[in-house]
């Protein structure tokens, strides 16, 4: 074993101060260092943005232009039903005009037979009629052209319809000339 020696304090201290000393730094607002980023990973995510925004843009082109092509047809629709009205309005005043004894030859059954497909078409398209007669007068509707004064019909009060009014899909095509009461 080992004898007991004796120890100085100068010995002592140069031991511990040979020893090296490890010290922690520690910043405690410093964040870690991302690694830098490569010039491909900026030019990646430029053309990815670039992309998102060119199928952004084309979605709603696209969107855009298909309500585009249904208010086209819709236009197109109502400017064509409004040129056939005329031809509808002469079939009527022609029938009218046939007297009684004649409404039985074939050219008048053919004849009422062809204004009945016409307008059956029409109502499939989703043309339809405006009531006016006995309707409270609806400037949104009717086109007042006479005036006429009676006491025992109500007040703004169409009393005769002298040309048809038509809708196509909720608008209005032509509004029913009228006859108001009062």
């Amino acid at each position: 074993m080992e004898e007991n020696k004796e120890v100085k304090p100068e010995e002592v201290v140069e031991e511990v101060v040979t020893e090296p000393v490890v010290e922690a730094k520690v910043e405690p607002h410093k964040k870690e260092k991302k690694p830098k980023r490569d010039k491909k990973d900026e030019l990646i995510e430029e053309l990815n943005d670039k992309y998102m925004r060119s199928m952004a843009e084309f979605e709603n082109f696209r969107r855009r232009n298909e309500k585009e092509k249904i208010l086209m047809y819709g236009m197109g629709a109502k400017d064509i039903i409004e040129k056939m009205l005329p031809i509808v309005d002469n079939f009527e005043r022609g029938l009218q005009a046939i007297p009684d004894e004649e409404k039985t030859s074939a050219f008048t059954e053919g004849m009422d037979k062809i204004y009945k497909q016409l307008i059956t078409t029409l109502e499939e398209l989703g043309v339809k009629t405006i009531p006016a007669v006995g309707q409270e007068f609806n400037p949104d509707f009717h086109h007042a052209v006479m005036h006429m004064e009676d006491e025992s019909l109500g007040e703004n009060v169409v009393v005769e319809e002298l040309q048809k009014g038509y809708t196509y899909k909720d608008s209005i095509v032509r509004h029913s000339m009228v006859k108001v009461a009062n």
